[in-house]
């Protein structure tokens, strides 16, 4: 099994450019709750050991990387909401996610490498899109860790107002709970409802 290594990041180095960001998003498949993304700047001496895609680490192997993380790098972590998720769609929404964690980055990066096969629109820095990134990049895998960490404690916070749904395990995917949940308790103002499952029980009637 491959590791995520720091070479892409090093041959943009070779390049000229300095502080290079990492950024990945999570939850475009939930039927609830926000899309998040994270954009994560390494130091190329001090990287947390162990790092790899946030969805092949245990929950306490990525708790213990968070931490590790928010201490040895600079990182900014950002949301797109639920009505934004419903007004454009989910990509653009990610997108949104992705461009404001950037944003929140300080000092700002010269160079960003974005998992997956698309740039957002509204980056202005050299940018380089990354398949399979965070099973590539060191940085990008940080992003994803960071991401899913915060995005599920948001959705267990999110299981205390609205119990019964199993967002605290689920993270808000449609897990065979989650939509039976939609069915006997209804939608409630989290839920996605450009999303068909959820537009579905909306206008069953």
């Amino acid at each position: 099994m491959t590791t995520p290594t720091y070479d892409i990041e090093q041959t943009a180095m070779a390049d000229g450019f300095l502080r290079i960001a990492g950024v990945d998003e999570v939850g475009r498949g939930p039927l609830a709750g926000p899309v998040v993304a994270a954009a994560v700047i390494l130091n190329p001496v001090d990287i947390p050991q162990g790092l790899n895609d946030s969805k092949k680490l245990t929950a306490k192997r990525r708790a213990a990387l968070d931490a590790a993380i928010r201490e040895q790098a600079d990182f900014a972590v950002a949301e797109a909401t639920v009505a934004e998720i419903d007004e454009h769609n989910i990509l653009r929404a990610s997108h949104l996610a992705m461009e404001r964690a950037v944003a929140a980055l300080n000092p700002p990066p010269d160079y960003l490498l974005i998992d997956g096969n698309m740039i957002p629109r509204g980056l202005s820095i050299p940018a380089q899109a990354v398949v399979k990134g965070d099973a590539r990049s060191v940085s990008i895998a940080a992003a994803s860790i960071l991401a899913k960490n915060w995005r599920d404690q948001v959705m267990v916070d999110l299981a205390q107002q609205h119990p019964g749904y199993g967002w605290e395990s689920n993270a808000g995917y449609p897990t065979k709970m989650h939509r039976e949940a939609l069915r006997n308790l209804g939608v409630t103002p989290h839920h996605r409802r450009s999303f068909k499952p959820v537009h579905n029980i909306l206008y069953q009637e």
